[in-house]
């Protein structure tokens, strides 16, 4: 019998609440990491830390000590691990979606998710949504309030017009002063050359770039079978299109897009991940988790 995935995207799609759906995504996440005996690192949402040498011992949790005999110490908001920026592609192709969830609002979950896990790691976390020029920005903060702040904008964020990626990728790039995780999610349809430009600007400048590139499952396997006509979101022209006619053709420039990221991102020390919206969001949570541990 096959496992139920709770960070599968019909079953967040369920949910209307995105805290909730954060919440779930990530529960569910951490629930199979510590199921996995191959995880190869651990996770702790708890807001205690051992005890160590040279610690004052007026946080340490006297009543943790009294249960289990092992000293834990109690942390408090200013021990912010690390500083992470997310950047939100809201672009109009973002819009599209063959099943339950476009593209956006997949990126919207994987967005809420990523933040409410690094709040639970005691991160510092920031926002960008963005379609020709930036619609939403709250810099990267750990405090009360802060990501409900961030999962309210996301609530609002809705397809805009046409993608300029670059420009919030080399904004971000001047604008941060501290040594960042900074995660990219996007469907890239812009020009390759100048995203590349502003991805590799921003890993120059110390940071941990992550991208994240969202595609439809239809884009990814174009499944059409009747003649149909094709409209651009953010051009809004259209061309008749015979699917079978040119699937082969579709699918080797599909693969000529995405190897074209996939090798620069490599050459330049930046993580791609390509994301299908239907499948889960483990991939992504654990490509993020695995550029947090190597950020300490």
């Amino acid at each position: 019998m096959q496992e139920v995935s709770f960070i599968d995207p019909k079953i967040l799609a369920s949910i209307s609440n995105l805290e909730l759906r954060a919440r779930t995504a990530v529960e569910g996440f951490v629930a199979g990491l510590h199921r996995s005996p191959h995880r190869g690192f651990s996770v702790e949402f708890t807001d205690y830390r051992h005890y160590y040498p040279g610690d004052d011992i007026r946080h340490v949790d006297w009543k943790i000590y009294a249960r289990s005999g092992e000293y834990f110490i109690k942390q408090y908001q200013d021990e912010t691990n690390v500083r992470c920026h997310i950047l939100l592609d809201s672009s109009a192709s973002m819009g599209y979606g063959s099943d339950i969830l476009t593209k956006l609002e997949y990126g919207r979950t994987l967005a809420s998710a990523l933040a409410y896990f690094m709040f639970s790691q005691k991160d510092a976390v920031g926002l960008t949504a963005f379609d020709d020029r930036i619609r939403e920005y709250l810099p990267a903060r750990y405090r009360r309030g802060h990501l409900m702040q961030i999962l309210r904008a996301l609530v609002h964020v809705n397809p805009g017009a046409g993608t300029r990626l670059a420009r919030p990728i080399s904004d971000l790039a001047f604008g941060l002063t501290r040594k960042s995780i900074a995660i990219v999610i996007s469907d890239l349809l812009d020009d390759e050359a100048a995203v590349v430009k502003g991805l590799q600007h921003l890993k120059f400048k110390g940071n941990d770039v992550i991208v994240f590139h969202i595609m439809d499952n239809a884009e990814l396997t174009f499944p059409f079978e009747q003649i149909s006509d094709f409209e651009d979101l953010e051009s809004h022209e259209t061309v008749a299109v015979a699917p079978r006619a040119m699937r082969e053709s579709y699918l080797e420039e599909l693969e000529k897009f995405c190897d074209f990221y996939r090798q620069k991102c490599r050459a330049s020390g930046i993580d791609y991940c390509l994301l299908n919206t239907s499948e889960p969001l483990d991939a992504a949570l654990s490509a993020y988790l695995a550029k947090r541990a190597k950020s300490f």
